[in-house]
């Protein structure tokens, strides 16, 4: 019997590289069950761990003592989220001595969401960045050693014109210093293929990571994805029809989705994942390790 296992033999585990993205917790029952879910993931041994940024920079206090945290209890790499909205030049380059000074090394720099959130027009902040472009020339001005990762939009962004305005975009950030782009999470791989012949194109050559997110609640999700531009498309809505109340289906059935969409990026010369664990360890622990990860002494 070969079901399960000609896929499974088909990747070599040790070539994948992965990386995990949690957000700063905001009462001591989150902290505690975000420091569960990086004490599970970190025997993976994932190349870096991100952590994000509320909109409007609303975590940013949260956002430092967490990444400090990890560089000090842990071994992971962490990359710091860091948005310019709502704060000015000063305020942002004190964020970014405070990393260096603490001994981070990478940073996610992105515009970030206006305080009113996802949607609304971004207004440069009195005295602060111009976006996303304006904050990484700050960022390597005041240390040149930050690796820098910025964000991608497979489907586009919501709030861009169109594709050749994404790319513009994204080569503009390359040219000012950037070396990673992580995309936004999607559904379709199609998507994330014909994103990449776009970026090829451009002569666009750095790494582009597929963000990749297990799903904990199809209600949920439906409304992230509308909110961020991601598509959902029929087929998975029937996946998760009549599992409205059953989590425990819903966890089996996500697990089953992510591992069959990275085993498709696998067979498509894909080895870099960054996923989004919402600070939720075990589901992707478990894709992890379908995958053939395991934990390193």
């Amino acid at each position: 019997m070969t079901f399960g296992k000609r896929k499974y033999l088909d990747v070599n585990a040790e070539q994948l590289n992965i990386s995990f993205e949690f957000f700063p917790p905001k009462t001591s029952k989150m902290e505690t069950t975000l420091w569960d879910s990086i004490r599970r993931l970190e025997p993976l041994a994932p190349k870096f761990v991100s952590v994000t940024y509320g909109a409007g920079g609303s975590t940013r206090e949260r956002t430092h003592a967490t990444v400090e945290r990890i560089v000090n209890e842990t071994k992971l790499q962490p990359a710091a989220h860091l948005t310019c909205v709502s704060a000015t030049k000063e305020d942002v380059d004190q964020v970014i001595h405070s990393y260096k000074d603490a001994g981070v090394k990478h940073i996610v720099a992105l515009r970030g969401d206006p305080p009113e959130g996802v949607g609304a027009a971004f207004r440069p902040f009195n005295n602060g960045y111009e976006g996303s472009v304006d904050l990484i020339k700050g960022i390597k001005a005041i240390s040149d050693d930050f690796e820098i990762s910025v964000s991608a939009y497979p489907e586009k962004h919501p709030d861009s014109s169109g594709f050749d305005t994404d790319i513009d975009l994204l080569k503009a950030k390359i040219d000012a210093g950037a070396t990673r782009a992580i995309t936004q999470f999607f559904f379709e791989n199609d998507h994330f293929y014909a994103f990449l012949d776009k970026v090829h194109a451009a002569g666009i050559d750095i790494p582009i990571t597929p963000g990749i997110i297990p799903i904990l609640n199809f209600k949920s999700m439906t409304k992230f994805a509308k909110a961020s531009g991601a598509t959902i498309p029929n087929w998975l809505n029937h996946r998760y029809e009549s599992l409205e109340n059953d989590p425990k289906t819903t966890q089996l059935v996500s697990t089953a989705l992510a591992v069959e969409q990275v085993m498709d990026l696998v067979e498509n010369d894909i080895t870099d994942f960054h996923f989004y664990t919402l600070n939720r360890a075990d589901l992707v622990y478990a894709i992890c390790h379908l995958l053939g990860l395991r934990p390193k002494q």
